[in-house]
């Protein structure tokens, strides 16, 4: 069981992620604030009323060690939703543990390390493809030989089916972008057996609870098939589709917030009948504003009610035989071989990216969705069905983020600077200008840069001296 740090410091969300795993939680997740997602500092003029907002602000080694202060990091697996900047947050998190005297071999978890579904699905990228490609093919070969226990990269379909994707899309354009990162470690020249070993997903769970069950059994099949007959993976344990999933916050509404714990409930049902082996149960008032204490609980309560009261995770594919089961999963798995194909066409993930395939299939859809709802088609309700007046005292119960707290991560970061040897600063950038024109793996390097005291957006400047930033083709974003 997993379950969200949603306060916007890193002291107090150590406070929250001690709490859950007092409340019996196994796996932490960390979602980062924008401007860390995007490399930007706390006191960067782009960052101004940013920080923390969505997530946790880290822009340095000190605040990761106090995000972490406490949390046995040996005993945990830390799951990170972070792209762009993933090898810094990698980084600083080896460098934390390794200064509180845990071998960074005994480390578990995971970085989301996703950046091409960025490109169409979300947003934040940082640098060109072929760049950002090269930092994953580096933290595959890093990890694969310090970190064995690290799932490298979290294939994510999740943030395709919130831009809007149907169930089908999610799974193909996931896989799409699977099949790209593996033929980049293999022309990397890395083991594909060990890679896939540490390959995970991270799927969406939607409302339509016999949809979504036959979604996930066709991407274990699917996945299958791409790892062992596309790719020549000979290792079974890498034909295994291991998969996180979390609840669909695009579903949850601001009207009538209690019914997102019913929703949330089929949602985290279906993943588990569909066989997750991870799961984020997304808090009732998401549509309103990051979580309260209350509406985390709650959400860590459904998963448990369901894990320890319901029986329904007894049995492997407990839905297995079903008629409308196994015609559905045949149909998705058979609509997702035809997307897959469409962008094989394309020359592959990085091909549909630059054609704004994947982007105009996604507002294709969302488009279709939402004028099914305005036109009474499809029922949402206290939406556009069973409405009722809304209770004014919704909104006061929501948590919300003091500004002062962006003032204080300014401060800090401040005195993190003026304590640190400038020269050594400048050293550790200038040497990873130099080695991002290299073939170097550059996790050791960036490990290196974060131990002189670099901070985040330092160390992605010094990147984007080299690289430059992504500029989408023209009409897309």
């Amino acid at each position: 069981m997993r379950q969200y740090a949603g306060y916007s410091t890193a002291s107090e969300s150590n406070e929250r992620y001690r709490y859950l795993l007092e409340q019996g939680t196994t796996g932490l997740s960390v979602a980062f604030d924008l401007p860390t997602q995007m490399g930007y500092d706390s006191d960067h003029e782009l960052a101004r009323g940013e920080v923390g907002k969505s997530g946790v602000a880290i822009d340095s080694i000190s605040d990761m060690e106090v995000l972490f202060r406490e949390i046995p990091l040996d005993q945990v697996s830390t799951s990170m939703t972070i792209n762009s900047t993933a090898i810094i947050l990698l980084a600083f998190y080896a460098v934390a543990a390794r200064r509180a005297g845990i071998p960074l071999a005994s480390l578990s978890g995971t970085i989301q390390n996703d950046i091409l579904k960025e490109y169409f699905a979300r947003g934040t990228w940082i640098y060109p493809p072929v760049p950002s490609m090269r930092l994953i093919t580096d933290i595959f070969a890093f990890c694969a030989r310090e970190m064995p226990r690290w799932n490298t990269i979290s294939i994510s379909g999740y943030h395709i089916r919130e831009a809007g994707a149907t169930a089908a899309q999610e799974i193909a354009f996931t896989f799409a972008n699977a099949i790209a990162y593996l033929e980049a470690a293999r022309a990397a020249g890395l083991d594909l057996n060990v890679v896939c070993r540490r390959v995970s997903f991270f799927f969406n769970a939607h409302n339509n609870l016999l949809e979504e069950v036959a979604k996930f059994r066709a991407a274990r099949r699917l996945w299958t098939s791409i790892a062992r007959d596309r790719f020549g993976v000979s290792d079974p344990e890498g034909w295994r589709l291991r998969f996180h999933t979390q609840t669909a916050g695009s579903t949850l509404t601001a009207q009538q917030p209690a019914n997102n714990i019913v929703r949330v409930t089929l949602q985290a049902l279906a993943a588990i009948l569909g066989g997750t082996q991870s799961l984020h149960t997304n808090s009732m008032d998401e549509a309103l504003a990051l979580p309260t204490e209350e509406a985390v609980t709650i959400a860590l309560r459904t998963q448990q009610i369901i894990a320890y009261e319901s029986g329904s995770a007894d049995t492997v594919d407990p839905l297995a035989g079903s008629y409308a089961i196994e015609a559905l999963t045949d149909d998705l798995e058979e609509r997702a071989r035809v997307y897959i194909s469409e962008v094989d066409e394309l020359n592959g993930a990085v091909g549909a990216i630059e054609a704004g395939y994947f982007q105009r299939e996604i507002h294709r859809s969302a488009y279709e969705y939402q004028r099914s709802v305005e036109r009474g088609e499809r029922s949402v309700v206290g939406v556009n069905r069973f409405q009722q007046d809304e209770d004014e005292q919704t909104a006061s119960a929501t948590l919300r983020v003091d500004p002062e707290q962006e003032a204080q991560q300014v401060v800090a970061l401040h005195r993190f600077r003026d304590a640190r040897d400038a020269g050594r600063v400048k050293e550790v950038l200038d040497n990873i200008r130099q080695r991002a024109v290299t073939s170097d793996n550059l996790v050791p390097v960036v490990m290196e840069a974060v131990e002189g005291n670099a901070t985040l957006g330092e160390i992605s400047d010094a990147f984007r001296d080299v690289w430059g930033s992504y500029q989408p083709p023209g009409g897309l974003s």
